[in-house]
């Protein structure tokens, strides 16, 4: 199973911020953005993950997590010259993807709850046995996202839900469930990618691509209910709420979320060696101090 972490665009919502640096590289609390997404894709067990960024970003990006190594993962770049629509990505990832099965996640979105890593097992599942799987989330304002119609009487607890239709941004919404940043796909995703035709503001929209599964009764629908927060970060808004849910939960847990070199080191991607590492490289902070915790067994999950 492969992955994909699409980290492109100007982020210009967030300017000035955003000026001289990547939108997945602010901080959100005490890492940076990127972190959470790639935690995400980790938490689905995929070790082999192509982060897509702007020309600018690729490098930022690469000097922070390299090849990968440090993460027991395999890390490779490729480069968005031109941000046009989030199914692109299946196309600048061709060669990367091949013939298997593909997760998809956006930069700037953050998920957290309690039973994730088994709907996101669910949805590698589906990947793998030839069928698609979209998130959804209850939004107040569905108007502002791609919106997926359910069948009715489900609940959120469903290995996998009917989806009936999918529209991007409606005048009139058929649900308030929005399907956020966090897609599964099988095995020929860009040859499928390569149907998609240009939206009418000239981007290759992935609620178009998710329509072609849904239309050969291949696409599944995981619900994030009661209990899980999911956060775009691309507004000074929810940016700030990112911050302070992430404050939040850690101070209340007393540990770290979202810490790629703490998920690589219990699914036994890393050694002890490993881990102490890059403990080191985070020095005295409080992140480093974190890792070290969970090297001397202070923290057991």
């Amino acid at each position: 199973m492969k992955g994909i972490l699409l980290a492109g665009g100007a982020g210009t919502r967030l300017y000035p911020l955003t000026l001289v640096t990547s939108k997945q590289l602010l901080p959100v609390y005490n890492k940076p953005m990127i972190y959470y997404p790639l935690s995400t894709l980790m938490l689905a067990r995929i070790r082999d993950v192509l982060i897509i960024s702007t020309p600018i970003d690729t490098p930022r990006i690469r000097e922070l997590f390299g090849d990968g190594e440090a993460l027991g993962m395999h890390l490779s770049y490729a480069v968005q010259d031109k941000p046009e629509g989030i199914a692109q990505a299946f196309t600048i990832g061709r060669n990367f993807v091949g013939d298997e099965p593909c997760a998809m996640i956006l930069g700037d979105n953050i998920f957290y709850g309690n039973g994730l890593y088994h709907k996101l097992a669910h949805a590698v599942e589906n990947a793998e046995n030839g069928s698609a799987t979209v998130f959804g989330y209850y939004v107040e304002d569905p108007q502002r996202f791609g919106v997926m119609e359910l069948e009715k009487g489900i609940g959120g607890d469903e290995k996998n839900v009917k989806v009936l239709s999918v529209e991007e941004k409606p005048i009139a919404p058929r649900s308030n469930y929005a399907i956020v940043g966090l897609y599964f796909y099988p095995a020929g995703v860009s040859a499928m990618a390569d149907q998609v035709q240009p939206s009418a503001r000239g981007e290759l929209e992935i609620t178009s691509l998710n329509d072609l599964y849904l239309r050969e009764g291949k696409l599944n629908a995981q619900l994030l209910g009661r209990g899980f927060t999911w956060i775009d970060a691309g507004t000074f808004e929810s940016l700030r709420r990112a911050t302070d849910f992430v404050y939040m939960i850690e101070q209340n847990q007393g540990m770290s979320i979202s810490a790629p070199e703490e998920i690589a080191y219990r699914f036994g991607w890393i050694t002890k060696e490993k881990l102490a590492q890059s403990a080191e490289r985070y020095g005295k902070s409080p992140y480093g101090e974190h890792l070290r915790a969970v090297l001397d067994d202070r923290i057991v999950l």
